[in-house]
């Protein structure tokens, strides 16, 4: 973020070590199932969630499941190991919906009422990054290296000591419009931690970051979802890989109905060095944006490098 063994042993600890949560095949189908309930006026994976407003605990209506698999998949509920929890593909708002509610709230800056009112259902129909808000499946707003802003993934994985310099790569089909703003994101990265380097691989193979556009299932476990909704993910060290859903609208700067490929790429390239998701808004690694926003690496994003990896 070889051989084929060293492959998929690193596969295999990623999947089972830095608890991304995915969704199942189940799961996404009935995410696509609760985007029909979006009367299409909306076309975000994630607009279904606008037809819960003014939800509350003990109501029972169609689209809570959906809501559940949401919070699960950006690190709010564990419905699938939960024994409280007696059927968790019912559409009923539970206790522990609500706890999950309140921690999102909480997280969000917004008034934690555990209740689905305009301005949580504001925040959570935006599209985002896929990789989870937080590393575990606490009601807390707090987790194991949470510090002011910046966070990490669970263990803190990151690139061995002595590797500073790292090679990245594009896919075969890679749009070649978009190869300069990722490449002036690895310059900008470089600059303000003042610890890492790049340069591009003469081979893609041969690249620690390989980096390459993706629809729907694309075989690394973190199935996209079309226009809106999960827009990217970068994995953690020393994975390498970094995905752009090919179905969301890209530019290069600013558009009104386009995602800004530098800003994500700065994003995720913040993943792929070890960071997790902030909670200062304007941070780099803050995880949602709107089409148009540009972002600059903040004094946040790098206090969090620096924790990670040292000055």
């Amino acid at each position: 973020m070889v051989s084929i063994l060293s492959f998929s042993f690193s596969c295999i600890f990623f999947l089972f070590s830095f608890v991304l949560p995915l969704f199942s095949s189940f799961q996404y189908s009935q995410l696509q199932e609760n985007k029909l309930l979006d009367n299409t006026t909306n076309p975000s994976p994630f607009g279904f969630l606008k037809n819960l407003k003014g939800c509350q605990k003990g109501d029972k209506v169609k689209g809570l499941s959906g809501l559940k698999l949401y919070l699960s998949h950006f690190g709010y509920l564990n419905y699938q190991t939960n024994s409280n929890v007696t059927n968790p593909k019912e559409d009923y708002f539970d206790e522990e919906l609500e706890a999950a509610i309140k921690s999102y709230q909480a997280y969000y800056r917004l008034n934690a009422t555990g209740v689905l009112d305009e301005a949580t259902l504001s925040m959570m129909v935006l599209p985002r990054c896929g990789f989870p808000d937080k590393e575990t499946h606490r009601h807390s707003d707090q987790t194991l290296y949470n510090v002011p802003h910046y966070r990490f993934f669970p263990n803190r994985p990151k690139w061995p000591n002595g590797k500073r310099h790292l090679t990245y790569g594009f896919g075969s089909r890679f749009p070649t419009r978009f190869v300069p703003p990722i490449t002036r994101a690895f310059s900008r990265w470089a600059t303000t931690s003042q610890y890492f380097t790049f340069s591009r691989a003469t081979t893609p193979q041969s690249a620690d970051l390989k980096i390459s556009f993706a629809r729907y299932d694309h075989g690394d476990g973190a199935t996209f979802d079309g226009p809106g909704g999960v827009m990217a993910h970068g994995f953690a060290p020393n994975d390498g890989r970094l995905h752009f859903d090919a179905d969301d609208h890209w530019a290069v700067g600013g558009s009104s109905n386009a995602f800004d490929i530098e800003t994500v790429a700065l994003h995720e390239i913040g993943h792929l060095l070890g960071l997790g998701h902030s909670q200062y808004p304007n941070a780099v690694m803050y995880g949602t944006i709107s089409p148009g926003e540009s972002r600059v690496i903040t004094l946040d994003d790098i206090r969090g490098l620096r924790a990670l990896y040292g000055s």
